[in-house]
């Protein structure tokens, strides 16, 4: 498959702060490709470097195989929306998203078949006489995206364009954007710190820590397959439960043991020796963990609830168990007060264990 984007040996400093150190990237034709990170980690440094908007102090940035690294953002073929809407108060909504046709001197006939074609995409052809103190949030957002749109390019960069709005439309935009990927087929890179963006939108992610790409892979395998810890605690909500111990043997099969308990990893799929007497973190996540009337085999393990937290479709429980306070997530009706007793069991061909010096997945 051929590469939309290509990033070579690429770093960025401001001053004696390194931002970006010889990184590396590859983003295929058509993908939909997620930077995500907490606030720090580069992935907004790294986009605005894709864009033009910041010149890298080394290496090299291709779109399309043409080295563009010194090129003016609009001679890159990209179309570009920003976390703040950007829009021209005084102009309708048909205005604004002409407006870089117009200035570029588009013909009057492309300006207005372009148009159309993104109103109606976005489904915003009633909004076309308005002005944006007219509309909402979201409406808002639609004609910022509608402005990249209209550009008729080839990849669209995404700067966490669904940060300022609430909840409900957050979900509401995200869809409309991914009906918008499949509809299109057009490379897309979109930054965000929101793991359900990420998780929802991509075909694969690429998780940032301190300028470097941790993992790089399809959502389900960085969820069901962290390459370190970092990726392990960022990914998912809550987070995996992390337990400490070392690894020690038992009946000539390796075992987990922590505060005293042991646990099987019978069914873990390592890529590593398990050594005895190694220190490791073994992670579990919320609805890996079995309880009452759907325990998984094994050993089965006694715990105390500490807090219940219903949340409509499933549960959330707080457990004290093996010196660990861990959350496990249940279906919704059935209930556990405070204090509870019940017996759990952790599915291991879905847990991870990490050597607890190098962090990384054994």
């Amino acid at each position: 498959m051929n590469n939309s984007v290509s990033i070579r040996d690429l770093s960025l400093s401001f001053g004696a702060v390194n931002v970006l150190e010889n990184l590396n990237l590859d983003i295929r034709d058509g993908e939909f490709l997620v930077l995500l990170g907490s606030s720090g980690c580069g992935k907004s440094t790294l986009l605005n470097c894709i864009a033009g908007l910041l010149e890298p102090t080394d290496g090299q940035i291709f779109i399309k195989e043409r080295n563009v690294t010194w090129e003016e953002p609009k001679d890159r073929g990209i179309g570009m929306v920003f976390q703040s809407y950007a829009l021209y108060p005084q102009m309708t909504v048909e205005k604004n998203l002409s407006f870089g046709l117009r200035v570029a001197k588009v013909p009057k006939e492309d300006i207005n078949r372009r148009i159309a074609r993104a109103a109606d995409i976005l489904q915003i052809q009633p909004l076309l006489n308005r002005k944006p103190a007219e509309l909402s949030g979201g409406q808002r957002q639609r004609v910022a995206i509608g402005r990249a749109l209209v550009r008729d390019v080839d990849v669209f960069l995404f700067d966490e364009p669904l940060s300022n709005l609430d909840a409900k439309l957050r979900s509401e935009l995200r869809v409309e954007i991914k009906r918008l990927h499949h509809s299109l087929k057009n490379t897309m890179i979109y930054v965000t710190h929101d793991q359900i963006e990420a998780l929802t939108l991509a075909d694969r992610i690429a998780i940032m820590k301190s300028g470097v790409i941790q993992q790089l892979d399809d959502p389900m395998t960085i969820y069901n397959r962290p390459r370190n810890l970092f990726v392990a605690s960022f990914i998912g909500s809550p987070s995996m439960n992390f337990l400490r111990g070392e690894l020690a043997e038992e009946g000539g099969r390796p075992v987990f043991r922590t505060h005293g308990v042991t646990f099987s990893l019978d069914g873990y799929e390592t890529a590593g020796p398990l050594n005895a007497g190694r220190k490791v973190v073994l992670g579990v996540r919320p609805e890996h963990v079995r309880v009452d009337g759907h325990l998984s085999g094994g050993e089965v393990h006694d715990a105390v609830v500490d807090i219940e937290e219903p949340m409509g479709a499933d549960n959330l429980l707080w457990l004290k168990h093996a010196g660990h306070t861990m959350s496990v997530r249940i279906g919704g009706a059935k209930r556990f007060s405070p204090g509870s007793k019940l017996r759990l069991s952790f599915d291991m061909s879905v847990a991870s264990v990490f050597d607890a010096e190098t962090e990384e997945r054994i």
